[in-house]
């Protein structure tokens, strides 16, 4: 079970920001947000304590369905997530399909934003095309800024960063495998 991808969710479902539900805990806004990325693995009593600032229990945060449209192979934008960090927006597709072996995403990023300084790297593939926006893409030693239409696609073990160096947002429809979220 996805512990941050279920906080997130229940806490947008609750009309929560990060920063409110934070204030009713009593920790900063921080912790919810490594929490939400799975960065930080809350022990229950820390878990409990966040779900007590919803107000939500811990059996109805496990059994709650949060997956509304079953098994429908369609998503509306309401009903996918966004599991990205900083000011990048990563929103989900398909977050309650059964043995999931992709990770589509629906990339915004504002502009001047970065996935950081430190290159990312993990295992698998991944690919993508940008719908609007230009966008500097790193992988490895190769350096290109992408416009609408172009793609790119690759072996995610290469050290790759992405950077909005445009004016707009920069919007990317991308695929990953395995599923990182």
């Amino acid at each position: 079970m996805d512990i941050g991808i279920r906080l997130q969710a229940v806490r947008k479902s609750k009309g929560l920001s990060q920063r409110e539900l934070a204030k009713r805990v009593g920790v900063t806004n921080s912790t919810i947000s490594l929490i939400e990325q799975n960065k930080v693995s809350p022990s229950v009593s820390s878990l409990k304590k966040v779900l007590d600032g919803i107000p939500i229990s811990l059996a109805d945060f496990f059994t709650l369905d949060l997956a509304d449209g079953g098994d429908s192979p369609f998503y509306p934008a309401d009903e996918q997530p966004d599991v990205g960090n900083n000011e990048i927006h990563y929103f989900l597709v398909g977050q309650h399909r059964r043995n999931r072996q992709m990770c589509v995403l629906r990339e915004v990023m504002p502009p001047g934003s970065d996935t950081g300084e430190a290159m990312l790297s993990h295992d698998g593939e991944e690919g993508g095309v940008v719908v609007q926006g230009q966008v500097e893409i790193t992988v490895g030693d190769q350096v290109r800024v992408l416009g609408p239409g172009e793609a790119y696609y690759f072996e995610s073990r290469q050290p790759h960063r992405f950077r909005n160096v445009g004016d707009d947002d920069a919007v990317i429809v991308s695929a990953n495998t395995p599923p990182t979220f």
